[in-house]
């Protein structure tokens, strides 16, 4: 089972029952896989953005 964070995508690579079990895991932290991304993404301020 691997866990890969990108930038805008997490990918889930392993048999199906263990992407499954993970993504329960996961449930209980994140309601939907963008605030999981989210999380983990650094946020770039206003001022960044010029």
């Amino acid at each position: 089972m691997k866990i890969s964070k990108q930038q805008n995508a997490i990918i889930l690579t392993g048999k199906a029952w263990q992407v499954r079990h993970m993504l329960k895991n996961y449930q209980k932290d994140y309601k939907f896989v963008k605030d999981w991304i989210d999380a983990d993404t650094p946020q770039r301020k206003k001022e960044d953005k010029k």
